[in-house]
């Protein structure tokens, strides 16, 4: 009879060191995230008002978040039309943000499969993947408060994403699970202070804020154990994997289906938001504490590194 895994070894008790420093302890990092999801976790049906009406007048979006915003196209649109866009386009980031949860689920769930169950590390990892249920529940709600459709990435990236989460290694799975948290998170810490967005929009963000936070804090400590213990091939594909990621990400970061519905022509739209000096700064500067990070760390090297830039989140 065998015993179950533990997926113990000398790399959990002795001390490991990175560009960053000391990492601290999985488990006391699990414990203080397992106390901080007790203080501060909230369920969006009971916290969050959807029996109130929507604003008149209000963004869906800040404006300067909005690909158009500042092009030749966004100065000859109403502002009706422009606050319009910013629906469709929070819509579209809410379902992006649904698609993307989804995986982050599938790849915590691979992850813990050979941990010890009664682990703090997959508690928190547990707690994590509640939390996560409890967003993408909450996105889909506000896509429908708004009116707008729901807009799903394309068949081809999410075709690809499937084979993207299959051949994933743990470092990859985390390398990409901050891709998707920390661009986003930039974006709300910006929203929910707005008093110009809509109430309900803000409150989402809010919640997505907090908990996300103690996201990032898990992915980025395991990642940088990752960096150090995994054998240098696993290393070296998650410099490629999350560069082809970050290049999918920023391609459906907002589905090219928003500017029909408010009245453009896609072409033209694609084609100045491409050109935007102001959309490319806001989606760097999204980035820029993600790729320091990764760079820090040793994932920014080789032909992922290329593939960084060609995505536009690394200047």
């Amino acid at each position: 009879m065998t015993s179950a895994p533990t997926d113990m070894t000398v790399t959990d008790t002795e001390v490991l060191r990175d560009a960053l420093g000391l990492l601290k302890d999985r488990e006391q990092v699990a414990e203080r995230l397992l106390e901080s999801s007790a203080r501060h976790s909230f369920d969006p049906d009971t916290e969050l008002d959807w029996d109130a009406p929507l604003e008149e007048g209000k963004w869906f979006w800040p404006p300067e978040l909005v690909s158009l915003y500042d092009t030749p196209l966004w100065r000859k649109m109403s502002l009706e039309q422009q606050q319009d866009l910013s629906r469709h386009e929070a819509a579209s980031l809410a379902s992006l943000g649904i698609w993307f949860e989804i995986i982050l689920m599938q790849l915590l769930v691979r992850h813990i499969y050979d941990k010890p169950v009664t682990s703090a590390h997959v508690r928190y990892a547990l707690t994590e993947i509640a939390d996560e249920c409890r967003h993408s529940k909450m996105f889909a709600r506000m896509i429908h408060k708004g009116g707008a459709p729901a807009y799903p990435v394309s068949r081809v990236h999410h075709n690809l994403a499937r084979v993207l989460k299959t051949v994933s290694t743990t470092p990859g799975s985390f390398a990409c699970t901050l891709l998707g948290e920390e661009i986003l998170d930039w974006m709300q810490r910006l929203t929910f202070p707005d008093e110009r967005v809509q109430t309900i929009v803000r409150g989402v963000t809010r919640i997505h804020v907090v908990e996300e936070a103690r996201h990032v804090r898990y992915a980025r400590e395991e990642l940088r154990r990752q960096m150090i213990t995994a054998p240098r091939w696993e290393r070296e594909l998650t410099r490629i994997s999350s560069g082809e990621a970050a290049r999918v990400f920023s391609l459906a970061f907002v589905n090219p289906d928003v500017y029909p519905h408010v009245g453009l022509d896609r072409r033209e739209a694609l084609a100045q938001v491409k050109a935007s000096g102001h959309r490319r700064e806001v989606m760097q500067s999204g980035a820029k504490r993600l790729t320091d990070f990764l760079d820090e760390i040793g994932v920014l090297r080789g032909p992922g590194r290329r593939l960084w830039r060609r995505s536009g989140l690394l200047a």
